[in-house]
């Protein structure tokens, strides 16, 4: 049996003691740590952007195409005067404005909020996400273009038709089911669009309708009425309704809250908004606050509604 040569083994061939191995523990800590901030910071700013486009494409997009709808109010009325009395008036706020047609019920028409309404299926209830109820805009218009439109539904409208297509504005939950409970819930800004025919029979009005921005809080609507021959003063459904001599209606003022669909992974977004000059507060809700919202007004000169004021003549000197 040989000699073993246990000198042949050096030293130097050890393990790492128990310092060096915390101290690589912690700095490989520390290394993560710095990487999951950068992580989080990316990730938060991901989100933030992601919810601010698409609070943008709902008001670029779809609060354009309701700014278009809207502009074209009262087309193919003679009348260009635009009350609450006005037979066919572009902006539907009484009876008198759809030939007193029963079926029509104050529910469906223009409504702001503490106006005592008629019930209806699918009617106006005036829910929002806020400690102010929401508005409601109803207008009409006839085709009397050259060619084909489209309602806010996408049905076509076709040139030289004798209906009167009307259109309301609203807010609904997003399964268009009645709301419940008192926190913020999933709601939508929809359309309901139908027609008025000659024989006053009304069709395809009073639904669901179809949905314009997919995730709102709020929408308020002001009438933009001529008090003189240079005051605009913009006024809610209910202020304007109670006035006895009322002025025309030369444009409309609307104002919305619009959220995001992606939530953010920070804290919760702002509660606090100002639209159409109101100071609003967000209903208070765990799930759904951390949000991105956002409010948004536009005004609206209704192109079939101009009212002509005349001061005076100047003189023909010879």
């Amino acid at each position: 049996m040989g000699h073993v040569n246990h000198r042949s083994f050096s030293s130097d061939a050890r393990g790492f003691t128990l310092i060096e191995l915390m101290i690589s523990l912690v700095l490989g800590l520390l290394i993560s740590a710095a990487v999951m901030q950068v992580y989080l910071i990316n990730t938060r700013t991901l989100t933030v952007q992601q919810s601010a486009s698409e609070v943008q494409d709902s008001t670029i997009f779809a609060l354009q195409s309701l700014d278009d709808h809207i502009r074209i109010t009262n087309l193919g009325n003679p009348i260009s005067n635009i009350t609450d009395g006005t037979a066919n008036g572009g902006v539907v706020l009484t009876a008198s404005n759809v030939a007193n047609i029963t079926a029509i019920k104050t529910a469906y028409m223009t409504i702001s909020a503490g106006q005592t309404v008629t019930a209806a299926t699918k009617g106006w209830t005036g829910v929002s996400n806020t400690n102010v109820a929401s508005d409601q805009l109803t207008i009409q218009y006839k085709n009397i273009t050259p060619a084909s439109l489209y309602d806010c539904e996408g049905t076509e409208v076709v040139s030289g038709s004798s209906d009167w297509v009307i259109e309301r504005y609203f807010v609904r939950t997003v399964t268009g089911d009645a709301p419940t409970g008192s926190g913020t819930q999933d709601l939508v800004l929809a359309c309901d669009a139908g027609r008025i025919q000659s024989s006053s029979t009304v069709t395809g009005f009073g639904g669901n309708g179809e949905v314009i921005v997919p995730a709102v809080e709020q929408f308020q609507v002001l009438l933009g009425t001529l008090a003189d021959f240079d005051r605009l003063t913009y006024l809610p459904a209910k202020t304007y309704l109670e006035i006895t001599d009322k002025p025309a209606i030369t444009s409309i003022k609307l104002g919305v809250i619009v959220r995001s669909s992606t939530p953010l992974i920070t804290d919760a977004d702002k509660t606090q908004f100002s639209v159409l000059g109101k100071s609003q507060t967000l209903k208070t809700d765990t799930t759904n606050k951390k949000y991105y919202r956002r409010s948004y007004e536009s005004t609206i000169l209704l192109r079939n509604a101009r009212v002509m004021s005349v001061t005076g003549l100047p003189s023909n000197s010879q």
